[in-house]
């Protein structure tokens, strides 16, 4: 089996030309209004291409449909869409970007993870065996093979986005957000729209896998991991099971530390030892019956950043987060394991 490179984004990006654009009609496009109190009908699947200078980037973003060639669009502040964004805003631009509607689930999962700004078509290609075609829009953004492409700008204008069921099930806050203008739109034949249904599954799963490996990598500096689980139950991304192999007493805290860094939107992490499956729920429940002491083996942590999808979250932005040592103490596992027959 081919390994994809570590962390150099080696695929190759291969041009096609130019696409061409008709005239954009969202009409054209069964977006739909996904629960009775959403702000209207909303662009679920939608990756947001965007260039500007020597920087590419492509997220996917939810868009409220305005008309029938604007749409408001979440930009999560400092990620790399807004950041683009306000670059181009301080100059006086306006963002060129292309939504991509109905690609290949590789570019899709690319698309949502966390790497290197610029990197997410190279990331696409390997996913695809080394190489992918992209086509460029008359604005000059860069697409991949969509069922649907709109091309536009992300300008000074904005207005309110939301309500909006997301990743919680329950609904997201009205928030003063940037409209995208198209001006070109380009549908293949007998197209297929693709939609995500908020909450279901394969949001969780776009949503939270991708910090899995990220997680993973930071608590390794710190100790021996042996598997990360993102929880459905925690919404695919507010909570997360460790798995480690203890070196020191200490090495518990430090991973519930470093899992905080690595995924600022977690809210509540657990930490077990190898004998404890982190995908069963039930086994992680008796590891915390058993090996937590409540006085002793739980890290609160408060003011932190957290995750604007969260209701519990205060005004400015912060949140609390508990870890949980849920692991044995280091020289007495043998009163904390359970019986067997070997």
């Amino acid at each position: 089996m081919r390994r994809l490179s570590r962390a150099e984004y080696l695929g190759s990006v291969v041009r096609e030309g130019i696409l061409p654009m008709a005239r954009p009609d969202l009409r054209k496009i069964p977006v739909m209004q996904h629960f009775p109190c959403d702000a209207g009908k909303y662009i679920t699947a939608g990756i947001v291409f965007s260039r500007y200078g020597d920087t590419e980037n492509a997220s996917i973003h939810r868009m409220l449909v305005l008309s029938e060639a604007k749409v408001a669009a979440r930009l999560v502040e400092g990620r790399h869409t807004a950041t683009l964004h306000k670059a181009a805003r301080e100059k006086g631009d306006r963002l060129p970007v292309a939504v991509a509607i109905g690609v290949h689930p590789a570019v899709t999962i690319a698309s949502c993870t966390r790497v290197p700004k610029g990197k997410e078509l190279p990331y696409a290609a390997e996913l695809l065996g080394g190489e992918i075609r992209v086509f460029q829009c008359p604005n000059g953004v860069l697409v991949p093979e969509a069922e649907i492409i709109l091309e536009g700008y992300i300008g000074g204008e904005t207005t309110s986005e939301g309500p909006f069921v997301d990743i919680t099930g329950t609904y997201d806050i009205v928030r003063e957000q940037p409209v995208i203008e198209f001006c070109g739109m380009h549908l293949a034949k007998d197209f297929i729209y693709h939609g995500i249904l908020p909450a279901g599954n394969e949001h969780l799963m776009l949503m939270g896998v991708p910090y899995e490996p990220a997680i993973y990598r930071a608590v390794s500096a710190v100790t021996e991991v042996k598997n990360v689980v993102l929880t459905t139950g925690g919404c695919g991304y507010f909570h997360a099971v460790i798995q480690v192999r203890k070196q020191t007493q200490g090495d518990a805290k430090n991973a519930i530390l470093a899992a905080f860094a690595a995924h600022t939107s977690l809210k509540h992490v657990v930490v077990v030892d190898e004998d404890i499956n982190p995908a069963d729920l039930q086994d992680v429940e008796f590891a915390i019956a058993t090996r937590v002491r409540g006085d002793q083996d739980l890290l609160v942590v408060t003011g932190a950043r957290g995750s604007s999808l969260d209701p519990c979250q205060a005004p400015d932005g912060t949140n609390v987060k508990v870890g949980v040592d849920a692991t044995m103490p280091l020289g007495r596992e043998h009163e904390f394991r359970r019986a067997r027959w070997d």
